[in-house]
C-alpha cells in the first residue's frame, strides 16, 4: 500500500550516535521551527475546512470533537510534513523529520482504525481490544521502519515458508494479506458509516426506520465486497469458496434456520415499516416502546426501565399491538359506581370535569362519561378520555384522574356504595 500512496521511505538511522549529536547542532532549531509553522498550518487549515463542512457539535471521523483528535489534522499535517522535508533537508542535515515523518504516518493509521471502529460498533466491548491492537502494530512498525530494520525482519518472514496445495505460503505473505483485508475492510466500514450518518441525520418515526433499512442493507453489502476484495488481495482463489458457499447454504437450510429467519424478518420489518423506533408496542405480554431495530433482534424498552430483546421472527409470526402505529393516541377509561339515589346529571358533571383537569387528557377528542351498568351495589358510570403521550405513562395518568374522582364526589356528599349482602336465618 505504500507504493500506491507514494510515500517516500524515510532513510534508516544506521549511525545512532551521530543521529543523536545531530540533536544537539543548531539546525535542530531550524527543524522544530518548521514544524511548528507546520503544525500551525495544519491546524488553521483544519479549523476553516471545519467550519466551511462540519456542523456545529457534530462529532466526525475526519475532525473528531476538536480540531487536532480526528483523521484529518494528522493526515494534513503529514502532507505538509513531506513538503517542509524536502524544502528543510536541501539547506540542513536533517534529524528531527527522520522521526516525524514515521510517527505522523503511524498516527494517521491509529486515527483511521481507532475512528472507523467506534464509529462502526460503538457500543462493542471488542473494539477496545482491536484499537489496542491497531495502535500498537502501528508504533511498532514505525520503529522498525525508522531503525532501518524493517527490511530485515520482512526477509526473516519471508524465509518461513510452508505448502499449502500446489503453492507456497510465507509467513510474510500471511501477515501482508492480513493488513491488505483489514485496510480494505476499514475503507468498507468507513464508507458505510458516512452513508449511516448521512442517512440517518435529523430523521425521525417512519422514515427512520426506512433509512434504517437501507443502512443495514448498504453495510451488509459494502462489507460483503469489502471481505471478497480483500481475500482476493490476500491472493486467496475465490473459486476456492464455491464448496465453502455451498456448505454455508446447507447450513442456513438446516442449523441456521432460526438465524436466517430473524434476519430476513428485521429487514422485511424495516421495510414495510409496520414497527417502527419510537413506538408504543405489546409483544407476548411485555409493553414498551421500540428503542432499537436492528437486523436479528428489536429492542423493546418498558417504562420501568426494564428491556426486552425481541427475536424478529417473533415479531413477524406472533400477534404484536402497535399502539401508535396509525396514530399515536391511546383511549383510557375507569369505572366509578355511586349510590341509587344520586343525581345521575350532577354525577357526569363531576366526572367529566374531573378527567378534564388533567392536562395530558386530550381535548379533541373530548372526555365522555357514559351510565354504563346498573350494578348491584349502585350506579356503574364509565369516564373514557384520549391521550397523546402513552410514552409518559398510563398508569399514572389513570391514577390522578381516579384521586380528582374521589375528590369531587367527596366534596359534593356523593356516596360511593360498597358490597352489602342481607342474610335471612329461617
Amino acid at each position: 500500500m505504500t507504493s500506491a500512496l507514494k510515500i517516500p521511505t524515510p532513510q534508516p538511522i544506521d549511525d545512532l550516535e551521530g543521529w543523536l549529536r545531530a540533536f544537539v547542532q543548531p539546525t535542530v532549531l531550524v527543524e522544530l521551527a518548521v514544524l511548528i509553522a507546520c503544525v500551525g498550518m495544519a491546524w488553521l487549515l483544519v479549523a476553516g475546512l471545519r467550519r466551511a463542512f462540519s456542523p456545529a457539535g457534530e462529532r466526525s471521523i475526519w475532525f473528531g470533537k476538536r480540531n487536532v483528535d480526528g483523521v484529518l489534522f494528522p493526515l494534513v499535517l503529514l502532507c505538509l510534513g513531506f513538503v517542509a522535508r524536502r524544502l528543510t533537508e536541501q539547506m540542513v542535515p536533517l534529524a528531527v523529520f527522520k522521526v516525524v515523518i514515521p510517527a505522523l504516518v503511524a498516527l494517521v493509521v491509529i486515527r483511521i482504525g481507532v475512528k472507523v471502529l467506534r464509529a462502526a460498533f460503538r457500543e462493542a466491548r471488542w473494539a477496545r481490544s482491536l484499537e489496542h491492537t491497531i495502535s500498537w502494530v502501528a508504533w511498532l512498525v514505525m520503529v522498525l521502519w525508522v531503525s532501518g530494520l524493517l527490511p530485515v525482519v520482512l526477509n526473516e518472514l519471508d524465509q518461513i515458508t510452508w505448502k499449502v496445495g500446489s503453492g507456497t505460503l510465507s509467513v510474510r505473505n500471511l501477515i501482508e494479506g492480513l493488513l491488505t483485508a483489514s485496510g480494505v475492510l476499514i475503507i468498507a466500514l468507513w464508507i458505510s458509516s458516512a452513508l449511516e450518518t448521512r442517512l440517518l441525520r435529523a430523521a425521525t418515526g417512519s422514515e427512520l426506520s426506512l433509512r434504517m433499512a437501507v443502512s443495514n442493507a448498504t453495510r451488509a453489502l459494502l462489507m460483503f465486497v469489502g471481505l471478497m476484495l480483500a481475500l482476493s488481495a490476500a491472493g486467496i482463489d475465490l473459486t476456492a469458496l464455491s464448496v465453502l458457499g455451498g456448505a454455508i447454504g446447507v447450513g442456513i437450510g438446516f442449523g441456521l434456520q432460526k438465524l436466517a429467519a430473524n434476519y430476513i424478518s428485521g429487514f422485511v420489518i424495516l421495510a414495510e415499516r409496520s414497527m417502527r423506533i419510537g413506538d408504543s408496542v405489546r409483544v407476548d405480554g411485555f409493553e414498551g416502546i421500540i428503542t432499537q431495530i436492528n437486523a436479528r433482534y428489536t429492542v423493546i424498552r418498558s417504562l420501568t426501565g426494564r428491556e426486552s430483546i425481541v427475536p424478529n421472527e417473533l415479531l413477524i409470526t406472533s400477534r404484536v399491538e402497535n399502539y401508535s402505529l396509525a396514530d399515536t393516541r391511546v383511549w383510557q377509561s375507569t369505572v366509578v359506581s355511586v349510590g341509587y339515589d344520586s343525581d345521575v346529571n350532577v354525577v357526569m358533571q363531576l366526572l367529566l370535569d374531573a378527567a378534564l383537569a388533567q392536562q395530558r387528557v386530550l381535548r379533541d377528542p373530548a372526555p365522555s362519561v357514559a351510565l354504563s351498568a346498573f350494578g348491584a351495589d349502585g350506579l356503574e358510570f364509565t369516564v373514557g378520555y384520549w391521550i397523546g403521550d402513552p410514552e409518559n405513562g398510563q398508569g399514572n395518568l389513570r391514577s390522578l384522574v381516579n384521586l380528582a374522582i374521589l375528590a369531587a364526589l367527596r366534596a359534593n356528599n356523593i356516596d360511593i356504595p360498597f358490597p352489602q349482602r342481607v342474610v335471612h336465618m329461617h
